[in-house]
């Protein structure tokens, strides 16, 4: 196949993780490159699991991150249908073709003869596997003559098909990313391929499409490794050239001494306890709760990884919090830990619809799609010179997947909002405005010429179009109190007069910025007065705080009244 068609099979059982909006952008990126064309294809045969809104959601997402497929469940393409649920004929085919191979055959062993089986199996010792070894030992087209196998068949008696793995086969696998590698079948199982409803299981309906659909390259996660094997076997039972495969190496959890701080030890230590408690409910939530904070306490400390070893010492209850808290603080980035530590893992916000909770979402956490992808893009690869800010055509034209790293990402909510900052400052005022509008924040009694004079003095502080309002929310409310340290700083005996004296001189002057600066300086040069002296009770008595951007540009957006009714409101407060 001359042509690049790569293709992003997600299955409709729940929201789109970061590492499948990944492996959607990787997609998207190679074919690009290539000049070659994205499929979205729904894989949807697992209907226990199947959540509804899940494929609504996953096509919602790609659209917002600017992955746009070239053929689609929802576009069509020359290859449709592209959601495996309307496939069933296509896979009834080519399930009749297998089984006149000698890679195929049927089980009809039931769920009570398998259990019992491997029952036995336990009892000695061993683990059961439906292989080359035990497969001349059940009940299946096997073992049975083609008479007992009819009758069976006749019978309406359920059945699964399997794959027949060869015996003894050294596999030489290639891999794009990582290389050259090799299995013997010994070490594989007989997969089932079609299930007892007659529908084909993720091994079969996956190669049975990337055929149908002439798929050139598999771009997936590192979990499918271990059935490379079998699907390239698969190709091989079926008379097909296989794709080339790329495995893509895990987003790893983010390091969670940069993630607890005092600030949010007791609410990250509640998430933690009570997934602690769902999995060792022996224990009550306050004795273990008490336990996970003292550990988070100390989770700073370069001997935190350490106190994690267990020792003889320790009782049931803390060698059990150890256990756990070793677990779940390395590996692969789950929902969970978005849960725990307060960060989104999906792209868009979705609601279950079993239980009616609540996933967060990138977009409505206030991240911008340029910048949620262009993080995502370098969760796994770098480009040339180590650039860290690309647009998605920019990531087009430089990405190779041999570049692509093999060793896994490790996600940092701190650098997935240093990539939003550095998105924000380059958006307009006035697009800014209508991100702010589309917050929850209320900001309706404020003009949009004043909203755009505050987004302009405010922007190179924000992260999120929210902190320009949570930064200067002094430009919206009257301070109603003044910060304890910043009041001991600021006010003396001598400053309610000192303000009450520039009160009375900004009175007659213009209330722009560059006037209110010149008006400040030479007031306090008039008076002998240090600009500290002026500038710092002026600034808490606009603000409530020693913060915030120039003062001559707060009192011009606040405006003469508004200022001097705070100035007085200050006075009268300190007296």
């Amino acid at each position: 196949m001359e042509k690049v068609r790569v293709r992003f099979a997600p299955s409709p059982t729940g929201p789109l993780h970061l590492g499948g909006v990944r492996t959607a952008l990787y997609d998207y990126l190679f074919a690009k490159n290539q000049g070659g064309e994205f499929v979205l294809r729904i894989e949807d045969t697992d209907t226990a699991r199947y959540v509804e809104g899940a494929e609504e959601y996953i096509e919602e997402a790609l659209e917002w991150c600017g992955i746009i497929p070239d053929e689609s469940p929802k576009k069509g393409g020359k290859f449709a249908p592209y959601r495996q649920s309307e496939r069933r004929d296509i896979y009834d085919r080519y399930t009749e073709q297998i089984l006149t191979t000698d890679y195929a055959y049927l089980a009809f062993d039931t769920p009570e003869e398998l259990d019992a089986v491997r029952a036995e199996f336990e009892a000695n010792g061993d683990v059961f596997s439906y292989d080359n070894k035990t497969r001349n030992h059940l009940r299946n087209s096997i073992t049975l003559s083609e008479e007992e196998v009819q009758q069976l068949l006749d019978q309406k008696t359920p059945y699964v098909v399997r794959f027949k793995m060869p015996v003894d086969r050294t596999l030489n696998l290639e891999d794009i990313i990582r290389g050259h590698s090799s299995v013997n079948t010994n070490t594989l199982d007989d997969k089932v391929l079609v299930k007892n409803d007659g529908m084909p299981t993720y091994h079969f309906a996956n190669i049975i499409d990337d055929h149908e659909m002439e798929i050139s390259h598999v771009i997936r996660g590192e979990e499918w490794l271990p059935s490379l094997g079998l699907h390239t076997l698969l190709y091989e039972a079926m008379g097909w050239t296989a794709p080339q495969f790329a495995h893509l190496s895990l987003i790893l959890k983010p390091d969670a001494a940069s993630l607890i701080n005092k600030d949010n030890i007791d609410s990250i230590t509640k998430a933690f306890t009570e997934d602690f408690i769902l999995k060792n409910n022996t224990y009550s939530f306050d004795e273990a709760s008490v336990l996970i904070k003292s550990f988070f306490t100390e989770i700073k400390s370069p001997r935190f990884k350490s106190s994690l070893t267990e020792n003889e010492k320790d009782d049931a209850l803390t060698a059990a919090v150890k256990a756990f808290l070793k677990k779940s603080l390395s590996g692969k980035l789950s929902k969970r830990d978005g849960d725990k530590f307060g960060f989104p893992v999906f792209p868009l916000d979705f609601k279950d619809p079993a239980t009616g909770n609540i996933s967060k979402g990138y977009r409505e956490n206030g991240y911008l799609p340029d910048a949620f992808i262009n993080m995502v893009a370098l969760l796994g690869w770098s480009p040339a010179d180590d650039k860290e800010i690309l647009t998605i055509e920019e990531m087009s034209k430089e990405f190779d997947l041999h570049k692509v790293h093999k060793a896994g990402a490790r996600f940092s909510k701190e650098k997935s909002e240093w990539f939003n900052h550095q998105y924000m400052q380059t958006k307009s005022d006035e697009e800014i405005l209508q991100m702010l509008k589309n917050t929850k924040v209320d900001i309706s009694a404020a003009s949009d010429e004043k909203l755009l004079r505050i987004i302009h003095l405010m922007k190179e502080r924000a992260t999120f179009p929210k902190d320009i309002y949570e930064n200067g929310k002094f430009f919206f409310e009257t301070p109603t109190s003044y910060d304890e340290k910043a009041s001991k700083k600021a006010w003396n005996d001598e400053t309610s007069t000192i303000l009450e004296e520039l009160s009375v001189q900004l009175e007659s002057v213009d209330f722009t910025a560059e006037i209110l600066k010149q008006e400040v300086h030479d007031f306090a040069e008039n008076k002998g007065l240090g600009m500290g002296k002026v500038m710092m009770p002026l600034r808490l008595a606009l603000v409530g705080e020693l913060k915030g951007p120039d003062v001559p540009d707060i009192l011009e957006i606040l405006g003469k009244e508004e200022s001097k009714a705070r100035i007085h409101n200050a006075i009268n407060n300190f007296k």
